[in-house]
């Protein structure tokens, strides 16, 4: 039976250095061949016949993949980086990797190993990459084509920002937003705002964040962020700056091209722009799970299930439709409430006859918010909550 530390220890050698045959070797094992890309070295030790590979920095989670439980494995968890992942060394003592406050009335550095010292708390929160369902758009918007993979529901440990923030005597006066700065590399010869992970974020969201060390009751891997991680339960997965070196309480938004122009929903064809609306807080959104629709389904009773989650209100109610949204049933939850971050499993038995079907969802949250039927067109493909597109082409016989 492999342990935690096994699975840690793993990790390590094979992003490391001293462990790149071992993960040249599972990076191109024989199933990486068959799906025609390999997984990344820092990356090798994921599920690769449950992902899909779009590139070193791009991994998704297959529609089938997901389950019956409400969490995400963290070796089916999807991958999203903008630069590539720092040195697997800074994993070898996690405690000691260091993150400077500033715009608090005391600032100063504090290790990953100080802040265990100031709280611990636990949130179940769904991570979503801006772009998730960008593989739907007919205009083909530039970067992975995501469908619905680039989402996952996981526990994250670690301590408030606002335990830090009172611990180091508040927020100074005049501060309006949250900046966070990863410890990515920043290639030679380049511009460094041009590149830097770093976003801003209102400044109260520090009362929804996290710096987090752990990941579904393992160290945060290298892949994921680790040592250390902001996350900010609600928001989409960009503004959870990885290897976080620095969080700062500043008067303006940070000027790094991520957050000025990235990151922006516009109109096809247009640039991005501070004036434009920021990939901040995440839409509500359902999917179906299964029927995945990667093969033939037998005829009788089904269980349609899948998930719905918001970045804000929490979801009331679920219904499915087995004909394209023609006609709708509600669902039943199924599994814990693991509370307003976390996704809803929900489930729905239907009996099907011989044919074929397109079988979706829609989402209804507390605030009588509804899940739209179609995409909102944008350059990017960003903020994909559209019923219609994610429905599921499923062959009954």
């Amino acid at each position: 039976m492999k342990t935690s530390l096994d699975r840690n220890r793993r990790h390590f050698l094979l992003t490391s250095a001293g462990g790149a045959a071992a993960a040249g070797l599972a990076g191109f094992a024989p199933a990486a061949f068959a799906q025609g890309k390999p997984l990344p070295p820092v990356a090798a030790w994921k599920d690769i016949d449950r992902l899909i590979v779009h590139s070193a920095n791009g991994i998704e989670t297959k529609r089938s993949a997901f389950g019956d439980g409400v969490l995400t494995d963290n070796d089916i968890l999807f991958l999203r980086n903008n630069l590539g992942a720092p040195s697997a060394s800074i994993m070898a003592n996690p405690d000691a990797w260091s993150v400077e406050f500033d715009g608090v009335t005391g600032p100063r550095s504090l290790s990953v190993g100080e802040l265990k010292t100031m709280g611990i708390e636990t949130v179940a929160m769904v991570l979503q990459c801006s772009g998730n369902g960008r593989g739907f758009f007919a205009h083909k918007a530039s970067g992975s084509q995501w469908k619905v993979g680039a989402a996952g529901c996981s526990m994250w440990t670690g301590v408030p920002v606002k335990t830090v923030v009172a611990a180091l005597g508040g927020v100074r006066q005049g501060m309006r937003y949250m900046t966070s700065t990863g410890g990515e590399t920043i290639p030679p010869g380049i511009e460094e705002k041009s590149v830097q992970v770093e976003r801003s974020v209102p400044w109260n969201m520090m009362e929804r964040a996290l710096l987090v060390w752990e990941l579904n009751g393992e160290t945060l891997p290298l892949a994921h962020g680790g040592p250390l991680r902001v996350i900010i339960p609600g928001y989409y997965g960009v503004n959870n700056v990885k290897y976080v070196k620095r969080l700062a309480f500043t008067a303006d938004e940070t000027k790094a091209k991520i957050q000025t122009s990235g990151y922006r929903v516009r109109g096809i064809g247009v640039k991005g722009a501070p004036n434009q609306p920021s990939m901040w807080e995440m839409n509500l959104k359902s999917f179906v799970t299964h029927p995945a629709g990667e093969g033939p389904v037998r005829a009788g009773l089904v269980q349609i299930h899948g998930v719905a989650f918001s970045g804000s209100s929490a979801v009331k109610g679920v219904d499915v439709s087995v004909d394209g949204g023609g006609n709708w049933l509600p669902a039943a939850f199924s599994g814990p409430l693991l509370g307003p971050y976390a996704w809803r499993r929900f489930v729905l038995p239907v009996r099907l006859r011989a044919g074929s079907y397109a079988i979706t969802s829609r989402a209804v949250a507390y605030d009588g918010t509804v899940q739209p039927e179609l995409r909102v067109e944008n350059e990017r493909g960003y903020t994909h909550s559209g019923w219609r597109d994610h429905a599921v082409k499923v062959t009954v016989a």
